[in-house]
């Protein structure tokens, strides 16, 4: 498959996040990025342009400018990464998607339930594809966690426990000039939801990829012990699932010690699961009145699932980069196939795309209303 030409939103010199896509969407050889507004500012936007060695004639301005120029070339752009801060998300995508380019975004949707409704519209008025980037569902062994809860393995799911703590803004890094900080206690860039948003709409996601169980209301306590701090930096949620399964979600961005924490475990009335996002390449599965069982990624107890989207032999880890990768790569799939004449609804596989976003803000949603009004139990 030749290379997809890939242009990018955001994601400049400074930016964590967009090298991360970069990254990732060159790991399989898929894409190759030709064309960027690299950042809110010409001046950014050129030099980091010029440190990835794009095209002077293809560092953009603005994405307006660059959704129009690329549409206008015969060689132009054929998905674009869309890598800004949230409330840049929808009329980035509406740009692209209107023109017929398709669009892999950073989670989550968008900053606000409005433009979160009005980008399903564009979507659905679009025949271009709409990927978000929620690369926690693109690991190995999460991918066989969901093929075992879906084959029944667990048996009938009762309990959900998930959790994404962090420590990196216990200190008040966004009046110290960290830029990744400073937007994300905004809410005219992040939207209503701080640590929720950020983190806690990648563990909600994560709980419903792998049991395949919709919310139905939730009681939320949010709190921001940042001083000053706008937005929350700790959350502690009771999750409803359809169907009577129960759960709890915890997420803070002031935990010491905690890196990246994020780690699921789901309990059935047959077993149970239980996965960590700092040791991936394991899945612990117990079945019920047996002995626990380590199951791993491309060795014993690995399934098609898993081995699917690995790579590398058993006891060589693979992490982060390469579960972004599995997401850009099957929307580099995805986006062949469209061309070639085949629906979105048919290629769009485990890709998380528009529902996983509007359930992501339905998430946000209700935990800031349930937290505003003393943790009353609120619908999703």
């Amino acid at each position: 498959m030749s290379r997809i030409r890939l242009g990018m939103v955001g994601g400049g010199n400074d930016a964590f996040i967009g090298a991360v896509h970069r990254i990732a969407s060159r790991i399989d050889d898929k894409f190759e990025l030709v064309a960027g507004a690299l950042s809110s500012t010409p001046e950014k936007a050129k030099k980091s342009a010029d440190a990835l060695g794009l095209d002077p004639a293809r560092s953009y301005g603005s994405f307006d400018e660059m959704a129009e120029a690329e549409a206008a070339r015969d060689d132009g752009i054929e998905a674009v990464s869309i890598v800004t801060p949230n409330h840049v998300h929808f009329p980035a995508a509406k740009a692209f998607l209107s023109r017929g380019i398709h669009v892999i975004c950073d989670k989550p949707l968008t900053a606000t339930l409005e433009d979160a409704q009005a980008m399903e519209q564009a979507v659905t008025a679009s025949d271009s594809l709409f990927v978000l980037t929620h690369n926690y569902t693109g690991y190995p062994m999460v991918r066989q966690a969901q093929a075992m809860v879906a084959d029944g393995q667990i048996g009938q799911i009762r309990v959900v426990q998930v959790e994404y703590p962090q420590d990196w803004m216990t200190d008040a890094v966004e009046t110290e000039g960290v830029k990744q900080a400073e937007w994300r206690t905004d809410p005219e860039r992040s939207g209503a939801g701080g640590s929720i948003g950020d983190i806690g709409t990648h563990a909600y996601n994560l709980a419903s990829f792998v049991t395949g169980l919709t919310g139905a209301e939730l009681a939320a306590d949010l709190h921001s012990f940042g001083a000053g701090r706008q937005l929350d930096d700790n959350a502690h949620i009771m999750l409803r699932f359809d169907g009577g399964a129960r759960g709890m979600l915890w997420c803070s961005q002031v935990a010491p010690g905690c890196e990246n924490g994020l780690r699921l475990r789901v309990y059935g009335d047959k077993g149970g699961l239980e996965w960590s996002q700092e040791d991936p390449n394991y899945l612990w599965f117990t079945p019920h009145g047996e002995a626990t069982r380590k199951l791993t990624r491309n060795g014993a107890g690995a399934t098609a699932p898993a081995t699917a989207v690995s790579r590398i032999p058993p006891g060589h880890p693979e992490g982060y980069l390469e579960g972004f990768a599995n997401i850009y790569t099957e929307a580099a799939t995805a986006i062949r196939a469209v061309q070639g004449g085949q629906s979105r609804d048919a290629v769009m596989g485990k890709l998380p795309g528009i529902k996983a976003g509007m359930e992501g803000m339905s998430f946000i949603r209700a935990c800031v209303a349930s937290s505003k009004n003393n943790a009353t139990w609120t619908k999703i």
